[in-house]
């Protein structure tokens, strides 16, 4: 599997208790729940996750990678992080574009909606939140969503979440 630092093997490294880090990501900058978010770029989670934000200048790409994280991929926040999705989605459905999320398990998510639609800030603390075990913030962001585009339900094509 390839992952941000272009599939280049070992050595792997403990980091401040965290999942164990590509030896290219241990200066990666750790992002607080509650500091300021970067507009582009890639750092670490509280949650052990690697974080990528990016800008195609009409969208706004998250990533999100728990590798070697298992307590990030419990059901609980599996659906968190669809909320999450869908709330990205129905801002994709209102600018009328679709972009589907990427979900591979607890491995990788992967988000992406129009430039200005959601706040990046509210997106990343979000995601972080659910991380942290708190889903009310992407509950929150997909009400937004649906009280504009109207009910976003079909994630994977056959109207279910996932």
């Amino acid at each position: 599997m390839t992952i941000e630092h272009r599939g280049v093997a070992g050595p792997y490294t403990e980091y401040d208790g965290l999942p164990a880090l590509h030896a290219t990501e241990t200066d990666l900058p750790l992002l607080h729940p509650y500091g300021p978010v970067p507009d582009n770029g890639r750092c670490l989670t509280p949650g052990g996750g690697r974080l990528t934000i990016g800008s195609s200048g009409r969208h706004c790409r998250i990533t999100l990678d728990h590798l070697g994280c298992p307590a990030q991929d419990t059901e609980e926040k599996g659906e968190a992080f669809r909320r999450l999705a869908l709330a990205a989605e129905g801002h994709c459905l209102l600018a009328g574009c679709r972009h589907e999320a990427a979900h591979q398990g607890g491995i990788l998510r992967s988000f992406e909606f129009p430039a200005g639609s959601i706040e990046t800030t509210a997106f990343v603390r979000a995601l972080l939140a659910v991380e942290l075990g708190d889903g009310g913030p992407a509950g929150r962001l997909l009400e937004e969503a649906e009280a504009l585009a109207g009910p976003v339900r079909l994630l994977n094509g056959r109207g279910e979440l996932g």
